[in-house]
């Protein structure tokens, strides 16, 4: 059973889950998940890091958000569960909505941010993009939070969804049928407003960053992560080939190989150096 933390303020609990030793990482999900979809990286991770994974507000057995909640009030939820914990800072990794409030913390909390991954991340969509996510936003009130359900998962996983990716669709598919609609409505707001809520603080990101995204998530794009990773002056930008947007789930092994790669980056600065950046960034697809 995932710990129940009570934390300060507004925020009377947020559930957790601790498993590891070693260096902290912390996994943030996406919209509609729960801690649970981190499990094939709390597997692999967790064998030399201490990994925690928790609920971010609105979801699994976590508290709802206010409405009109923040990023800066999912991050402040991160960063009570760290005082909690008594950690001083961690690595942060968040996926899609996750990657968000990863960044939000990092930029807001540098002294507490050792790395920071954003995985599947969105970033200033274009015009069109920005119409179809308020739209999914809007439709969540008009047509219900069930309706909204098959649709998520043809865009996450294809239409149909590949064989082999079914058991993953099926998982992902429970997740957003047992996450309260509340919560899920209020956080898919904050998401599909906050893309470009990032783009003038990228520049001044201290710690080294990793942006990486899947070759046909059309929504969380390869550009997109190109995009931050140019603007971020100690990234690493990685493609995975044939991926989408679950691609933690996906394409576990895969996800895991390029988080363990850039955990064991040294911190210091100088070793991102601009000539190696650009490599990366430019490699539309990695192998």
């Amino acid at each position: 059973m995932p710990e129940r933390l009570p934390v300060k303020g507004t925020l009377p609990q947020t559930a957790w889950r601790r498993t590891g030793q070693g260096e902290p990482v912390i996994l943030i999900h996406g919209v509609g998940m729960a801690q649970s979809v981190w499990q094939p990286q709390v597997d692999d991770l967790s064998r030399d890091h201490e990994v925690i994974v928790y609920d971010m507000l609105g979801h699994g057995d976590s508290t709802l958000p206010a409405e009109g909640a923040t990023l800066a009030d999912y991050a402040a939820q991160l960063a009570d569960l760290m005082d909690h914990l008594g950690m001083a800072a961690a690595n942060i990794v968040g996926h899609s909505m996750g990657a968000l409030i990863a960044l939000e913390f990092a930029l807001t909390r540098p002294e507490r941010t050792l790395r920071v991954a954003a995985l599947n991340a969105v970033f200033q969509r274009t015009p069109e993009q920005r119409a179809a996510v308020q739209a999914r936003a809007q439709a969540l009130t008009q047509s219900g939070f069930a309706a909204t359900i098959g649709p998520t998962i043809d865009r996450w996983f294809g239409t149909p969804v590949p064989p082999d990716l079914r058991n993953a669709a099926d998982l992902v598919a429970g997740l957003l049928t047992r996450v309260s609609p509340t919560g899920y409505a209020r956080t898919y707001r904050l998401f599909a407003s906050s893309d470009a809520v990032h783009a003038s603080r990228l520049p001044t990101l201290a710690m080294p960053a990793l942006f990486l995204t899947g070759e046909f998530d059309a929504n969380s794009s390869p550009a997109m992560s190109h995009a931050m990773g140019q603007l971020a002056p100690n990234a690493v930008v990685k493609v995975l080939p044939d991926a989408r947007h679950m691609m933690n789930l996906t394409h576990p092994g895969d996800v895991n190989a390029a988080l363990r790669t850039f955990l064991a980056m040294p911190r210091d600065v100088e070793y991102f150096d601009i000539e190696s950046k650009n490599q990366e960034v430019h490699d539309d697809v990695s192998p």
